[in-house]
């Protein structure tokens, strides 16, 4: 099976590193023009490199939507995106902490780059791809969106099952216009600076019993993730919506 996006424009929010920076880079291997941004400036460059010419980079912050909009016309030029991949998220530099020391803008803070960002994406791309009657939309939450949080993060928990909720959603209002919507949920991957904090955090006896709950008993690269998102974007999933694919090594 070949998948190939020659012709095709995607956008990949949070690609500075990681998964976005893996997902942007396989786009670009397999023929898209690809749109890779992320909140923070560092790290895109290296982004840009590793992509080729393929690739353009900006500076964008998801949860400001005018900031979405002007970004989806500036790279849209008039045209419809054909492919959105809602990567932008994560604890943003939170840890684990009991529920009464939870301050009100911390909760939120998490909800707005995880669950509004992606539907700030969405509604920005959603108007070119109903035109065009077609469009590929994937988001990128988490194992923990289906049980529980290894950090202990109860809003990135809560974040990321709405997200979940949002691309079913999504996936019904859409489905008309020949727009899929899915969702990739990885396990712990050693991706970006967060989570090698976490990895180091837990010990030699810590790191080995994660590995062994793990039904391959090794983890998995930023690669598999990436590999997930081109199957739900391909032409081979044509007939798949709504779904949520863990990419976790067997749990």
């Amino acid at each position: 099976m070949k998948i190939s996006f020659e012709g095709k424009r995607a956008i990949v929010t949070g690609a500075r590193h990681g998964f976005g920076r893996a997902i942007a880079k396989a786009f670009a291997e397999n023929g898209a023009q690809v749109f890779a941004c992320d909140a923070v400036e560092e790290g895109l460059d290296e982004t840009r490199r590793l992509c080729g010419d393929a690739c353009e980079t900006d500076r964008v912050d998801v949860t400001d939507r005018d900031a979405v909009m002007a970004f989806v016309a500036k790279v849209g030029g008039g045209e419809p995106i054909d492919i959105l991949v809602n990567n932008a998220g994560g604890v943003l530099g939170q840890v684990g902490r009991p529920m009464e020391q939870i301050s009100p803008a911390d909760w939120q803070k998490i909800f707005d780059v995880n669950v509004t960002g992606a539907f700030n994406c969405a509604q920005a791309v959603v108007p070119g791809m109903k035109q065009a009657r077609r469009g590929r939309i994937v988001n990128i939450s988490s194992g923990a969106g289906l049980g529980i949080s290894l950090t202990g993060i109860q809003a990135y928990a809560s974040a990321k099952a709405a997200q979940i909720g949002l691309t079913r959603q999504l996936a019904h209002e859409l489905g008309s216009w020949n727009i899929t919507v899915n969702n990739v949920a990885p396990g712990f991957v050693r991706s970006n600076p967060t989570t090698e904090r976490q990895w180091e955090s837990y010990g030699a006896e810590g790191q080995q019993r994660l590995v062994d709950s793990i039904a391959l008993k090794r983890l998995g690269g930023p690669e598999d993730i990436a590999n997930g998102v081109l199957f739900f974007a391909s032409d081979l999933a044509g007939w798949i919506t709504g779904q949520v694919l863990s990419i976790d090594g067997g749990k």
